[in-house]
């Protein structure tokens, strides 16, 4: 009997998850499988480049263009998910936001070059949102669509329309 109910239990668990309508997206899984961002770039050394040298803004715009241009992983298209990083707001009202960028690491964006447009994700949301702030992470929950647009801070291969906002957890609990 007690192989029966830890069955149950597992197959409760499994039914659980597979009808979780927020499941979590990682950053890596947004990234087309084959793209190498520094493909363009391997053989350049730029250790024995000066900030000074024409050569290390040159390859600094390479960069920057690669970057913007990078593609987007088509199989999110309509997908709703949620996805943790920081936050930098676009549009205010007051304290609350309806329209903010999404990025994993802290500093995305605002230091050169931006993160490749298949790591900036634009949210939008119909309600102003509380708790949207500068560089704070938190969980974004939501529908994506794979459409490019050009911000302040970068181009995103993403946009997300979102459904609600949370404080970042390590754990999520349910």
């Amino acid at each position: 009997m007690h192989l029966i109910s830890l069955f149950a239990a597992l197959l409760l668990t499994a039914t659980v998850q597979a009808a979780d309508p927020w499941p979590e997206i990682k950053w890596e899984a947004l990234i087309p499988k084959g793209w190498d961002p520094a493909a363009e770039f391997k053989g350049l050394d730029l250790s024995k480049l000066q900030d000074s040298d024409p050569r290390a803004m040159e390859a600094l715009d390479r960069i920057k263009q690669a970057f913007d241009n990078a593609p987007a992983e088509p199989a999110w298209n309509g997908k709703k998910g949620r996805i943790a990083g920081f936050a930098l707001p676009l549009e205010r009202q007051g304290d609350k936001v309806t329209e903010f960028l999404i990025v994993p690491y802290f500093g995305a964006c605002i230091h050169t070059p931006p993160p490749p447009a298949n790591q900036v994700i634009h949210a939008k949301s119909t309600k102003p949102l509380t708790g949207v702030k500068m560089m704070v992470p938190i969980w974004t929950y939501g529908t994506f669509s794979v459409q490019r647009g050009e911000t302040t801070w970068g181009v995103a291969g993403y946009r997300l329309t979102v459904d609600k906002v949370a404080p970042y957890e390590a754990t999520r609990k349910k």
